[in-house]
This record gives structure tokens, sequence and C-alpha cells, in this order.
């Protein structure tokens, strides 16, 4: 596309924030047994320099079956108090019930489920099978297969 001005380029920035802002912020109802999450490195430009983020993100399934993404928020790290915060949030939107929480083993995500929300919490079997896979030594193996 050419010819399209900079005041439409912001314009439909603008829109697409104010509806990405509603989403994020919306209300959730009902009961949300399982709740997975899971984060992810990116890099961004923040002051002229490019620098590494973690998006970190939580889909949930209600009672009725239905899967939803309920929570997205981009911080500094995965620290403990960063998915704290997080999660305080999303139960100050509404979401309840949760009887279980499949991430990843990081200490300051268990951490902050244990604290916030405390469910159950399960190891997500693809971040197992990941960190079975990276180590392929005769006692890892070994440990696996008792």
């Amino acid at each position: 596309m050419t010819g399209i001005s900079k005041s439409t380029v912001s314009k439909l920035c603008k829109d697409i924030d104010e509806r990405v802002h509603a989403f994020l912020k919306r209300p959730l109802t009902g009961e949300w047994p399982y709740l997975w999450l899971d984060a992810t490195y990116l890099k961004v430009r923040e002051g002229g320099r490019i620098i590494s983020v973690a998006a970190i993100i939580a889909m949930a399934v209600n009672t009725e079956g239905r899967r939803e993404i309920v929570g997205l928020h981009i911080g500094p790290s995965e620290a403990e108090v960063f998915w704290s915060d997080f999660l305080k949030d999303l139960v100050r939107r509404g979401l309840t019930g949760v009887k279980l929480v499949i991430s990843d083993a990081h200490e300051g995500l268990k951490g902050a489920i244990t604290r916030v929300m405390g469910a159950t919490w399960q190891r997500c079997r693809v971040h197992f099978m990941r960190n079975a896979l990276s180590c392929p030594s005769s006692e890892h193996l070994a440990q696996l297969a008792a």
C-alpha cells in the first residue's frame, strides 16, 4: 500500500490499542477450573535500544468447556512478583473456580500460583518432554524410566 498518511496510521493504531485494552480488561464471568500459563521472550525497541521482555499469557477453560485467552501481559522478566501481579489481575477481573494450573516448572511462576491461586499445579507435558529430551545422558534417562 502507498499513500497512507501518518495520521491515518495513528488513527488505526489508536483504534487497535483501544480494542486490545478492552479485551485485556474485560470482566471474566463464571468458573474457570483449568488454567494454562506460559511465557515467551520478545525483542522490543525501548528508548532507542533493543531489549528482551517477557510476554506472559493465560488460557483457561470454563465449566461449559469453552477455551479462551483470559490474559496477556508484557514485563521485564518471569520473576515471581510479575507472575503474582498478573494472576492477581486475573482474579480482580473475575477469574474464579480454578482447580488446576498447568505450566512449566519456573520457580517464580510456581510460587505465584501457590500464593495467589491456591490451586493444584501440574507441570506441562510439553515442557517436561522438552527438558527430558535436552539432557540425554544415561543418568537422566534412568531417572525418567523410574
